[in-house]
C-alpha cells in the first residue's frame, strides 16, 4: 500500500482522530461566519445585489422564465435570460425570509461551508491545524467577492469538485459518477459553470501524467466523463443558451473591460493577494516542491484567469492548495495526516475528541443564537451608495415620470423598486452594440455632446446620478436643473 493511500484511509471514521478532525473544520467555519456577521453590511454593497434578487422575487411570484428584457426601457423587448436563476431564487426565498438579514445570512452560512468543506478535504492529507489555517487564509484572501449574488453559492460546489476530482485521479479511480449531479446544480446558479469542464480536464491530464496509456479503459471512463459534463449542463431551462451566453462574456464583449470586477490583477489595489502568490512562488521554489506537469499547468490557468480578471481570485487561492496538499503530504510527512495521526494528542485534541457531543452541540447553540440575533436586532442594508433611498422617496413625493437616466451603480436599486433603467448591471447579455462605450464616453471631458444627443434619444425625463458621476457639470451646462441631492445621489430635472 502506497503512503497516499494510507493518508487517505488512515483515520477511523469513528475514531478520536476523526472527530478531532471534524471539530478543527468545523470550528474554523464557526469563526469565518462569526467574522463575517461582525461585518454583515459589507456583504450588500454590490450594486447587481438589488436585482439579483429581484429576478428571484418575479420568479417566484410569476412562475415564468424571461426571454426578453423586462426591466430597462433602451433595450425593451431584446433577448435576455435569468441564466442564474436558481441562485436568484435561493437569495430572493433568504430575502422572503427574513429581508436583507435573511439575504446576508445565507451568503455567510455558504462562506462557512465553503470553509468547513476545504479544511475537511486539505486535513485528508495535512495536519488538522495546517489544514484549518490554510482554509482561514483563502477565505480571507477572497473575501472581496462575498456578496449577495449567486457566485457565491458555487464556492462549496467548486471545493467538492476540485477535491473529488483530482483525489480520484491521485487514486487512478473514474471520476465518481454523482459529481455530475454538481454540475447540474452549478449550471442553474451560476454561469461560471463551464469551469467545471476545464478542472475536469487538468484532473484528466493528471491522471495520463501518472498512468500513460498503460490504463486505457481507465482513461476511457474519464473521457466519457468529460463528454457528460457539458451534456448534463444543458438540464437547464435555457438549454445551450446558457452555455452561448457564458461563452460570449468569456471571449469578452465591450462592457467587460469598462466593469470593475472584469479588470485585471493590479497590485497597488489587491497587495494581501500580491503578497500571498508571492511567497507561495518563494516556498515553491526554496521546497523544491514536485507536482507534475499536469498540477503545474493547472496552477498556472488558475493564476493567469485571475490575474486576468479579478473576479476570479477564488481560483488560485481555494483550488492550489487543494490540488498541491497531497503532494506536500507526501514529500514532507511532517507535515502530513499520517505523521499527525502517530503523534499522541495534546491538551486541546483530547478534549475535542473527549467532549465531541458537548462542543458540537454548544456550536450549534452559539450559530442558532447568532441567527436569532442577526434577525432581531441588527438589521442590515444595502450601501446607501448603491440604495439612493433618499432620491427614490423624493422622486415618488414629486411623482416624477417619464425615462431617467441613472448612473450604473443605481441600475439594480431601479430594477428592485420596479422603475425601468437606462443601464444596469446586466452588461453580459444587454447595453450592447456600442451603448455601454457611449455611455461611458458620456462621462469624460468631451462628453457633453454625446450626453445631449442620449437625452433626446431616450426622451430622457429626470436623471438619478452618483454624487460623483462626471456628468453632473454637463446637466448644468445643458440647462437641467439639480432639484435633490445628498452624500449619495443627485437628481436632475430639464430646465423650464
Amino acid at each position: 500500500m502506497n503512503q497516499a493511500t494510507v493518508i487517505a484511509t488512515a483515520t477511523p471514521s469513528l475514531g478520536d482522530a476523526q472527530r478531532i478532525r471534524l471539530i478543527f473544520c468545523l470550528l474554523g467555519a464557526c469563526v469565518v461566519a462569526y467574522l463575517l456577521a461582525a461585518f454583515a453590511g459589507a456583504t450588500l454593497q454590490d450594486p447587481d445585489s438589488w436585482w439579483q434578487v429581484k429576478v428571484g422575487l418575479d420568479f417566484l411570484a410569476n412562475g415564468t422564465f424571461p426571454t426578453t428584457d423586462p426591466y430597462s426601457y433602451t433595450f425593451a423587448g431584446q433577448p435576455w435570460i435569468a441564466k442564474e436563476w436558481l441562485g436568484q431564487v435561493l437569495l430572493a426565498l433568504a430575502y422572503s425570509a427574513g429581508g436583507w438579514n435573511g439575504v446576508v445570512t445565507l451568503i455567510i452560512a455558504t462562506v462557512g461551508l465553503t470553509v468547513f468543506l476545504m479544511g475537511w478535504f486539505l486535513s485528508a492529507w495535512l495536519k488538522p491545524i495546517l489544514a484549518i489555517a490554510l482554509a482561514f487564509a483563502a477565505a480571507f484572501l477572497i473575501a472581496p467577492i462575498y456578496t449577495a449574488r449567486p457566485h457565491v453559492f458555487t464556492l462549496p460546489i467548486i471545493v467538492v469538485w476540485t477535491a473529488m476530482l483530482f483525489r480520484a485521479a491521485q487514486e487512478e479511480k473514474a471520476p465518481p459518477l454523482w459529481l455530475l449531479v454538481l454540475v447540474v446544480l452549478w449550471a442553474n446558479l451560476h454561469a461560471t459553470f463551464t469551469l467545471s469542464f476545464v478542472i475536469a480536464g487538468f484532473a484528466g491530464l493528471d491522471l495520463l501524467a501518472r498512468t500513460g496509456l498503460s490504463k486505457p479503459a481507465l482513461l476511457a471512463k474519464w473521457i466519457a466523463f468529460g463528454l457528460l459534463c457539458p451534456l448534463v449542463s444543458l438540464m437547464h431551462p435555457y438549454g445551450v443558451k446558457a452555455i452561448l451566453a457564458t461563452l460570449t462574456v468569456a471571449y469578452g464583449n465591450e462592457a467587460v473591460p469598462l466593469i470593475l470586477e472584469w479588470r485585471p490583477f493590479n497590485a497597488q489595489e489587491q497587495l494581501f493577494q500580491e503578497a500571498a502568490m508571492l511567497l507561495a512562488l518563494f516556498g515553491l521554489l526554496v521546497s523544491r516542491l514536485r507536482i507534475g506537469w499536469a498540477k503545474a499547468l493547472f496552477i498556472v490557468f488558475a493564476v493567469h484567469v485571475y490575474l486576468a480578471h479579478l473576479r476570479f481570485v477564488y481560483l488560485p487561492f481555494l483550488l492550489i492548495p487543494l490540488v498541491a496538499a497531497v503532494e506536500v503530504a507526501l514529500q514532507y510527512p511532517s507535515l502530513s495526516t499520517t505523521t499527525w495521526l502517530a503523534e499522541k494528542r495534546d491538551g486541546l485534541e483530547k478534549i475535542f475528541a473527549g467532549r465531541f457531543y458537548v462542543i458540537c452541540g454548544a456550536m450549534a447553540v452559539l450559530l442558532v443564537g447568532s441567527v436569532a440575533i442577526l434577525g432581531s436586532t441588527y438589521q442590515v442594508a444595502p450601501s446607501p451608495k448603491t440604495s439612493a433611498s433618499g432620491a427614490l422617496a423624493f422622486a415618488r413625493d414629486q411623482n416624477l415620470t417619464g425615462n431617467v437616466l441613472n448612473s450604473y451603480n443605481f441600475g439594480g436599486t431601479l430594477i428592485f423598486h420596479g422603475i425601468k433603467t437606462y443601464i444596469d448591471g446586466r452588461t453580459d447579455q444587454l447595453f450592447l452594440g456600442g451603448f455601454t462605450k457611449t455611455d461611458e464616453a458620456t462621462g469624460h471631458s468631451d462628453g457633453k455632446p454625446l450626453l445631449e444627443a442620449q437625452l433626446k434619444k431616450y426622451a430622457i425625463g429626470w436623471a438619478l446620478l452618483t454624487a460623483d458621476d462626471t456628468r453632473i457639470p454637463f446637466f448644468a451646462e445643458l440647462g437641467w436643473k439639480r432639484a435633490y441631492a445628498d452624500d449619495y445621489a443627485v437628481i436632475y430635472l430639464p430646465g423650464a
